[in-house]
């Protein structure tokens, strides 16, 4: 499948992510690897990639019979040979059972790692969806409007298709009657609402935010018309830049939406805050896994880049110094815990390192 066909279903829709992570069943291999957009950096992907490949077959020879090695290895090195590194972005992950074989490219730096576990390792499509900032960009002027998907300060595409849209109407002003000031607000309005619309059939359901680019003016008016105001951004990326490449729009508009991001991540941290003071709050990993599997943790909290290799034992998690080859144990209890508590309707924020140093970089804030 094109990557911007993987992208949607991980960013948007959500499908591919929840499909991956319901998954459980022996032989689950995910491989996530660091990618690069540019040539020649691009060239040493496929090397990186290799390696990891072989890595993952060295280690499912020492697990596995070597007929379901040999034919897991089959199957991850002709995904893996299906990559075009022409048009890779920040990250590149492969997901490899007896019964899938999927690739989803990512623009969020990841770690480079192999797991093998009885689930994929989905953290990384969880930290796209929920850590790095997913937007929309409405490019608009009163002739025009123009839509553009973002994350972070990287563009993932212009839409087309109802996009770009354009005024016939009020281009066609050309008469001094239909020039009148009450037609020419009624003629700017109307095409609003119809971006409007737009817009929000793009979006559906998601409580993804819209960045307005154009002028002040513009931008309240839009805001008269809108029916999902609580998706627009509480400020604009002034003038209207309907010449402009997608990525230079989006380099300007991150510097805002850094910002709004930031104040997010502030609202969500004291929550955790309160939670402490309202005895809400657990650090202990055991006692989060309890609690999770009695449906009692509302958001986990963790530092991003923090992994743990674990087993459980005697209902407990054991923390392991290396990524397993031994019975049970799994490359990152965090990932298995994040997995659980979305099953059982929870959330999960992804904080900076050092964020949550007083708790080890992990935490949960309990339903009660």
């Amino acid at each position: 499948m094109v990557f911007y066909e993987y992208l949607k279903n991980v960013l948007m829709n959500k499908n591919q992510l929840n499909k991956l992570r319901k998954v459980k069943k022996e032989h689950c291999i995910t491989v996530i690897l660091n990618t690069h957009r540019t040539h020649p950096e691009s060239l040493q992907d496929a090397i990186v990639l290799k390696n990891l490949v072989t890595e993952a077959s060295g280690r499912l020879m020492e697990l596995e019979d070597k007929k379901t090695a040999r034919m897991l290895t089959e199957k991850l090195e002709h995904l893996a040979g299906t990559v075009d590194h022409n048009y890779n972005m920040e990250s590149l992950i492969l997901f490899v059972n007896e019964d899938i074989a999927e690739i989803v490219k990512l623009p969020v730096e990841v770690t480079n790692r192999v797991i093998i576990d009885d689930t994929f390792a989905v953290r990384d499509l969880i930290r796209a969806v929920n850590m790095n900032t997913h937007y929309f960009i409405l490019v608009l002027s009163k002739d025009g409007a123009r839509l553009i998907e973002a994350m972070n300060d990287k563009e993932i595409r212009e839409w087309g298709d109802p996009f770009p849209v354009e005024n016939e109407a009020y281009s066609k002003m050309l008469s001094p009657e239909v020039k009148a000031a009450d037609r020419e607000k009624d003629l700017i309005a109307e095409f609003f609402n119809f971006v409007d619309k737009r817009v929000n059939e793009v979006i559906k359901d998601r409580n993804i935010p819209v960045l307005i680019c154009s002028d002040e003016e513009n931008y309240y008016k839009y805001l008269k018309v809108a029916d999902r105001k609580d998706t627009i951004i509480p400020d604009f990326l002034a003038r209207s830049r309907q010449q402009d490449k997608a990525q230079a729009v989006v380099s300007d508009a991150w510097q805002l939406m850094k910002d709004y991001t930031a104040q997010k991540n502030e609202t969500r941290k004291s929550e955790l805050l309160q939670a402490v003071n309202d005895n809400k709050f657990l650090s202990d990993t055991s006692e989060i896994r309890n609690a999770i599997s009695m449906g009692r943790v509302q958001t986990l909290f963790i530092e991003n880049g923090l992994y743990q290799p674990a087993a459980i034992e005697d209902n407990a998690v054991v923390y392991k110094e290396e990524t397993g080859n031994g019975p049970g144990v799994v490359d990152d209890i965090y990932d298995d815990l994040i997995q659980m508590n979305l099953e059982f309707g929870g959330d999960v924020v992804f904080l900076p390192p050092g964020e949550l140093r007083k708790f080890n970089g992990f935490g949960a804030v309990t339903r009660y």
